[in-house]
């Protein structure tokens, strides 16, 4: 596997930070989009993130190959096979993005066997950058100013707060915040949930409607290394290169002792 020392993984995020800059030259005022064939959308900053990103990391690690949500099918041929790989989401949040809201990111994990072992989460408005593997912890870095690390809070019942997604949180998200009675509700677009868990600001974020292993796979590194998990309804850990690249639903939480399956049950 990829050595992660501190210069390797400082290396990958200058290359989010350079890949959000990339983006930022079209954001704001209307924004030109097309129609993927899964009928979500892609501007000109997803192109250019991914062009980015994709000729940054060959740059950085020549041996490893890359799938990106804006890989053809040729390049993503063949992944299955992969020991090592980056997985990146160029501009996670392209809904936001063509809202002109600030709530997108850049996403880059690095995936061992079936797991995120590096994971980095870019901001491009604020110029935040969140970053963790499992060896280094999780940090949070704002421009100018030395990482923070990072660490999940414990759940305190009566006292949660709940993230969920600004277009697809769904009637069964719904029904579980029934469930919690009368937790505090927080609604963020992209990956920026799960980063709200790592930093101890949120508690519990659920997931019952369809997402892509690019959309998770960073953060969840971000937020294991904080001490959180993402899991699936089962409660066993989110795996990555799976045959379909679609995830199952799945729960991400900080408290790892608490019952946050239970509340599945009927």
């Amino acid at each position: 596997m990829l050595e992660l020392d501190e210069a390797r993984v400082a290396a990958v995020c200058g290359v989010a930070q350079e890949a959000g800059r990339a983006t930022l030259a079209f954001h704001g005022g209307t924004v030109a989009f097309e129609r993927k064939a899964d009928d979500s959308p892609l501007t000109a900053a997803d192109r250019a993130a991914h062009t980015h990103i994709v000729g940054a990391l060959r740059q950085l690690t020549p041996h490893l190959p890359i799938l990106s949500e804006e890989s053809s099918a040729e390049e993503a041929a063949g992944r299955h096979a992969w020991s090592t790989f980056w997985l990146v989401d160029p501009l996670d949040g392209t809904k936001e993005f063509i809202k002109g809201s600030g709530e997108f990111t850049v996403n880059i994990a690095l995936i061992s066997g079936t797991r995120p072992v590096l994971g980095v989460v870019h901001v491009p408005v604020t110029g935040v950058t969140y970053w963790g593997s499992g060896a280094g912890g999780a940090f949070k870095a704002l421009p100018g100013q030395a990482p923070v690390p990072l660490r999940t809070r414990p759940a305190v019942p009566g006292q949660l707060t709940v993230v969920a997604s600004r277009d697809h949180a769904g009637p069964r998200v719904e029904a579980l915040l029934r469930r919690l009675g009368t937790p505090r509700t927080a609604t963020l677009g992209s990956s920026l949930k799960f980063c709200l868990i790592a930093e101890g600001q949120a508690d519990f974020y659920p997931r019952f409607l369809p997402t892509s292993e690019w959309d998770t796979a960073a953060a969840q590194a971000v937020l294991e290394a904080a001490g959180g998990g993402v899991t699936d309804l089962a409660g066993q850990r989110l795996v990555y290169n799976k045959p379909q690249i679609l995830n199952p639903p799945f729960l991400a939480f900080g408290d790892p002792g608490y019952g946050w399956h239970a509340l599945l049950k009927d």
